[in-house]
């Protein structure tokens, strides 16, 4: 499932809505990087995508723990500047979207008194909704390859904008923790409720057949599969936690961190073959849609909107047609009831998406949508160079 932003991917009504979110965002960044002064803008501007082998390895670098993720963070802009910065990150997604990003941006206050504001991060605050990092590749604006990247714990976002059109909106990673968190009145805070339910609800509608294909272990990884590889291949197995940071972590961090994976590990009950179970793999693992009844596709449906829509509207792919569906697989490990270890995964041309919810007693999220033919637009960045530099 490529983002339907060329004209091959759903025609002229797609592309031009590609191009008119392409113009919004090089408005945003454009102002935004005009509000920066030399020292800010030394962090928050890179040369172009592509431009260069460092350049391009930093572009396809990206994270969701609370490390560096590379950029101007939130909290080194004064407030104007920050305003400026969130509109370049609401331009880049839908209304739903963006509210999910600012939730999980302000759940760090929330996390940081579920820790008792004591954990150390081996920097003045750990928990800290200001270490959200933003940085431009290139120019906004024109026909020239731009893009740019947003993250911090639990946020990933990267765009890739070529001959004036959004060309990659991948990996787009959203995660939550607390995944519940109690409200006034009884109810819940639940960002990524329905990436959750909706799988739950389409997992425990299957028959006894198709769950024996469907259900690959009856245990969950401590994470995704693909943590925050640059590029997905086949037999890709989940990655330590000491592996998912900027640099090698130091003295007490390094410790905690390893402890952190050491229990998520030993809680999970996997060993080595079931993390080959699970591995990534070419050809899809899981039970095909092609399988399912009306109803399950119905629900297949609405899942995949909870990733795809989480850009603005004509930028997600377009609804998939029955014969793309079909190949579209579903995964499952762990548990079926509410509140337990589990992860899913699903799986298609062009489409991955991963899910898990194990780790603090089942209430820590993690979501990421990926393309992995064209992650990070390389293979449209690649098709623009042969064509006006000659490869």
């Amino acid at each position: 499932m490529t983002t339907g932003t060329s004209p091959v991917h759903g025609g002229t009504d797609r592309t031009a809505a590609a191009r008119d979110v392409a113009d919004r965002m090089a408005t945003a960044a454009a102002t935004w990087l005009e509000a920066l002064d030399a020292e800010q803008k030394a962090s928050a501007h890179w040369a172009a995508p592509g431009s260069d082998a460092e350049t391009e390895a930093e572009r396809l670098r990206w994270y969701y723990t609370p490390t560096d993720h590379g950029g101007l963070p939130i909290g080194a802009m004064r407030p104007h500047q920050q305003r400026l910065a969130m509109q370049l990150v609401a331009s880049g997604l839908s209304t739903p979207g963006y509210v999910t990003v600012a939730t999980v941006l302000g759940l760090e206050n929330v996390l940081d008194h579920e820790e008792g504001w004591g954990v150390d991060w081996g920097r003045e605050r750990g928990r800290d909704p200001g270490m959200y990092y933003l940085r431009l590749f290139g120019d906004p604006g024109g026909q020239a390859p731009w893009g740019w990247r947003f993250g911090g714990h639990h946020v990933s976002l990267n765009n890739l904008v070529v001959d004036g059109t959004v060309r990659s909106t991948t990996p787009c990673f959203l995660g939550t923790d607390p995944a519940t968190s109690p409200l006034l009145g009884g109810t819940s805070l639940r960002p990524l409720g329905a990436v959750e339910d909706l799988a739950r609800e389409l997992v425990r509608s299957l028959s006894p057949g198709q769950s024996a294909r469907a259900v690959l272990l009856p245990r969950a990884p401590s994470d995704i599969i693909g943590g925050n590889r640059a590029r997905i291949t086949h037999g890709d197995e989940m990655l330590p936690l000491t592996e998912i940071w900027r640099s090698r972590l130091q003295n007490q961090l390094a410790d905690r961190v390893a402890e952190m994976n050491s229990r998520a590990e030993n809680t999970s009950g996997l060993d080595a073959s079931d993390h080959t179970a699970l591995a990534l793999t070419t050809t899809p693992k899981g039970l095909p849609a092609a399988e399912f009844d009306g109803g399950q596709r119905e629900l297949l449906r609405h899942l995949l909107a909870t990733y795809v829509d989480r850009v603005p509207e004509g930028l997600a792919p377009p609804p998939l047609d029955d014969a793309a569906l079909d190949a579209v697989h579903l995964a499952w490990a762990g548990a079926t009831e509410a509140g337990q270890p589990h992860y899913y995964r699903l799986q298609g041309p062009g489409l991955l998406a991963e899910y898990d919810n194990t780790q603090r007693q089942a209430n820590h999220a993690h979501s990421v949508w990926r393309d992995p033919e064209a992650d990070f637009g390389v293979d449209t960045l690649a098709a623009h160079r042969a064509a006006h530099h000659g490869g």
